[in-house]
């Protein structure tokens, strides 16, 4: 029931307020508290992208969208190997609800009905082991949906040139090295055709003896 006495609550208020006024006293805390650095697996990457948004997971037997969290989603590419991964991490738990590559076999597409959606398939790894999984990740914004789609298309479509090029160099060089051992080849044939100084059949030698072999002309 809702009082009828604005007088009293105030004073009801000013009681409570007094209460709480701080006398000044100084409390030792019992047990001392030491920093920690915690180390998050991410001090080798940089970031590419760092949304808010909540994150769902599609569970098969249920035939049903279940939250997997809320927090930031990240796109980390690694400082050494290039490799473009996609981390999400609870808001206050820091637990790990999504941790996978982005591979350039890897779509992504706007859901059905929802502007500030997305769906993907993935090979995950947030729960310790590889897990094929169906994503879906929901943004404040149209435009935060937008740039995480545009994001995750360009480092796919970034792989894939990548990875074709990798293969028409990889591709090249067996060729190249192809016509090398073709080249060895017959040039060790030729050295084997070319005749030596000992050879009976060297046409020089041939003549030599053949001239040798003719009687001279006696003078008169």
């Amino acid at each position: 029931m809702a009082s009828t006495n604005p007088d009293r609550d105030d004073e009801a208020a000013e009681t409570a307020a007094g209460e709480d006024e701080d006398t000044g006293a100084q409390i030792t805390p019992i047990v001392a508290l030491s920093e920690v650095a915690v180390t998050t697996g991410e001090e080798d990457e940089d970031v590419l992208l760092d949304l808010k948004s909540k994150l769902y997971r599609f569970d098969k037997e249920g035939n049903q969208w279940k939250e997997r969290g809320t927090g930031n989603v990240k796109l980390l590419k690694h400082q050494q190997t290039k490799k473009v991964r996609l981390v999400m991490r609870q808001a206050k738990t820091l637990k790990i609800c999504a941790n996978h590559l982005v591979l350039p076999s890897m779509k992504i597409q706007e859901h059905a009905g929802n502007d500030k959606s997305c769906v993907w398939h993935a090979a995950d790894f947030a729960d310790g082991e590889l897990k094929e999984e169906m994503f879906c990740i929901r943004f404040g914004s149209v435009e935060n949906c937008r740039n995480f789609i545009e994001m995750v298309e360009s480092i796919a479509e970034s792989l894939q040139n990548s990875s074709a090029e990798e293969s028409k160099e990889s591709a090249d060089a067996a060729e190249l090295l192809l016509n090398l051992r073709v080249d060895d080849r017959k040039e060790a044939n030729a050295a084997e055709d070319v005749p030596s100084a000992s050879d009976p059949t060297n046409p020089e030698d041939e003549k030599s003896a053949t001239e040798s072999e003719q009687p001279t002309k006696s003078k008169d």
